[in-house]
């Protein structure tokens, strides 16, 4: 018994002399946590959180559509009245003076951003305003498909900067410009369409483009653009708010009637049918 205890007393010597008594055993935090001196943010530069300073061209998938280059753009979208058209809005301002419609693929070949949205399937109509892109697409095509592709094409536009137009003097629309020769009444109907009636549209993601004033029906004719044309309450718009607006101030307007291009009044034509 006596020699049972000389032997633990002597593996307990042995032990203090191995450890001091001064220190106490203590886990090493994780390599990645941070501490109150260096932040909270910093176990994101740490294993297993911290990323390779190079990255190969193929390790986004963003990358497929611009070589790998740096992103700055940061795209934020906005509903519309009409469900089949999104406002795109890439932080960067779009149109300087006016705006700009174009109805199908065809009208796009001045501009590289509406072409290169064009290319994309599913995409039946672009527009152009101050600070944003009004994209509408067709019934069968998803949004959920369309945004990616969207947001791809306005990125890789302003990346390559390529100018908005090929032909900067056919740029911008000035339908609502007041000439000389324009009659007091036509001056004030452009006046009230460029001052009141084209920022309230141009909210929705859309425009309006005026096309001329009969003095003898008191008929203003003007055609919808961007999310407004083919919105399935551009009628009341149209009707209930320009029209209620022109006749208002001006008297001698009678009434608002929308026009059409070819193309337009032929695809009109193929939905009510």
């Amino acid at each position: 018994m006596t020699m049972a205890r000389r032997r633990l007393l002597a593996l307990a010597s042995r032990l203090q002399r191995r450890a001091p008594a001064t220190q106490s055993w203590r886990r090493a935090p994780p390599r990645f946590l941070s501490t109150a001196a260096s932040g909270p943010l910093v176990r994101l530069n740490s294993p297993p959180f911290a990323r390779p300073a190079t990255r190969s061209p193929a390790s986004s998938p963003w990358d497929r559509f611009g070589g790998g280059q740096k992103r700055t753009v940061f795209i934020q979208t906005q509903s519309t009245p009409n469900p089949q058209s999104l406002m795109f809005y890439p932080g960067k301002p779009v149109m300087e003076v006016g705006s700009s419609d174009f109805p199908n693929a065809r009208t796009a070949m001045t501009s590289p951003l509406a072409k290169a949205l064009f290319a994309i399937d599913g995409v039946t109509r672009v527009f152009f305003g101050s600070d944003f892109v009004t994209v509408t697409k067709s019934e069968e095509t998803s949004w959920d498909y369309l945004k990616p592709e969207i947001f791809a094409a306005i990125m890789d536009f302003y990346s390559s900067g390529q100018p908005l137009f090929l032909d900067s003097n056919a740029a911008a629309s000035m339908d609502t410009t007041i000439h000389e020769d324009d009659s007091e009444i036509v001056a004030m109907i452009k006046e009230l369409l460029e001052t009141r009636i084209r920022p309230a549209v141009q909210d929705d993601g859309g425009d309006i483009e005026y096309r001329g004033f009969d003095p003898e029906s008191g008929i203003v004719k003007l055609k919808m653009q961007g999310a407004c044309s083919g919105c399935p309450s551009s009628s009341v718009t149209l009707k209930s708010g320009i029209e209620n607006m022109l006749m208002h101030y001006v008297p001698e307007v009678k009434a608002v009637e929308q026009e059409f291009d070819g193309d337009e009044e032929a695809e009109l034509a193929g939905q009510m049918e």
